[in-house]
């Protein structure tokens, strides 16, 4: 991640311009994706033994899912429908066009499921970024880091990540540095669910349980 994401979006812009033809490319990956996509379904979701080892598994109930902090697809496949893309509308959400799947009970099923309608939703959002993106400079030769120095507070930053909100609170002292760091991570919570979602359950029931998680254990340790 830290390839793509410390070190090419940068204040003010982007560290460079995407190569010639990439944006051709890359409208032609989304062109082609839906058909794999239904590929991939006819394989897995009617498959009786995934159904069997994830329908009734890992069920995390509405109101366990809120009052845990649970959030991205493992709260709306409990039927909490809540998208912070919807919520905050920030960045370029709020020109685009998408819904936001609900599942109906909460097992390793429907978060399954979820994910798998989320792709499809990604796929309106990147053909629409994709054709909206404006030719022209990608970093704003006014923007200066050297010398910055916020004004002493405090700030809180959230996105919807794949796999939950994922957010940041900053305090600043008016230095050059931060004066305390504290990263959300949505896998911390996420995985204090699993006694509650195996309990009564299978050993292997454990496996399934975290895997639909989806946790990153370096996020969970931050």
């Amino acid at each position: 991640g830290a390839r793509m994401m410390c070190n090419y979006m940068r204040f003010g812009g982007c560290r460079c311009d995407t190569p010639s033809g990439w944006l051709e490319q890359a409208a032609g990956v989304v062109a082609a994706f839906p058909a794999f996509l239904d590929e991939f379904e006819a394989l897995m979701t009617s498959n009786e033994i995934l159904l069997g080892r994830t329908q009734g598994i890992g069920v995390l109930s509405r109101d366990l899912a809120i009052n845990a902090g649970i959030s991205g697809p493992m709260a709306r496949a409990s039927g909490v429908e809540y998208d912070l893309r919807k919520v905050d509308r920030y960045g370029l959400y709020d020109r685009f066009e998408f819904r936001v799947p609900v599942g109906d009970h909460g097992d390793v099923f429907d978060r399954y499921m979820i994910r798998v309608l989320e792709m499809r939703e990604s796929l309106k959002l990147l053909d629409a970024a994709l054709r909206q993106i404006p030719v022209g400079p990608v970093m704003d030769p006014k923007s200066k880091l050297r010398g910055f120095r916020p004004k002493a507070g405090e700030a809180y930053g959230r996105i919807e990540s794949p796999k939950g909100e994922i957010a940041c609170h900053v305090v600043s002292d008016g230095g050059t540095k931060p004066f305390r760091v504290h990263m959300r991570d949505p896998g911390f919570n996420h995985l204090q669910s699993v006694p509650i979602q195996c309990e009564g359950g299978l050993i292997s029931d454990v496996v399934v349980a975290v895997g639909s998680l989806d946790p990153v254990m370096g996020g969970v340790d931050r």
